[in-house]
């Protein structure tokens, strides 16, 4: 495996946190969103990622797609909300904020992490060419 495969492999799993970060910062901002019917309410989303091989040396990460959560939407009864339905209830999201924040951290580092791997790799090629001088 050469070094240029590392920076791609880096720079794979950097744009996959990227995207869940996207993706978590978009549950966040639609957590407390209601709408007028269950199917319309917002649902959690998560990207899916997948390992991507290509021969014995190179591999990476790519993003398989993005799924809904399937939780259970929340009904509330706010009879004077302009969304509301004919019984008076409205249907909220169903993010956790918690889970959310969690999941925040954890990309952010994880992106921290192969931000960290790929400006390594990058000094130590940077060190292998002044080996010359």
């Amino acid at each position: 495996m050469s070094m240029f495969n590392i920076l791609d492999i880096a720079g794979s799993a950097m744009n996959a946190q990227m995207l869940r970060l996207n993706t978590t910062a978009s549950n966040m901002a639609n957590a407390d969103a209601v709408a007028s019917s269950e199917n319309e309410a917002y649902r959690a989303k998560q990207p899916v990622f997948s390992t991507v091989l290509k021969g014995l040396d190179s591999a990476g990460v790519a993003v398989s797609g993005v799924t809904e959560s399937t939780a259970p939407v929340a009904r509330r009864y706010e009879p004077g909300n302009p969304q509301a339905d004919g019984e008076g209830y409205v249907y909220v999201s169903n993010v956790n904020e918690v889970e959310e924040m969690a999941n925040m951290i954890s990309a952010s580092r994880s992106f921290q992490n192969s931000a960290e791997v790929f400006n390594t790799s990058k000094d130590l090629m940077m060190r292998t060419l002044q080996l010359g001088k």
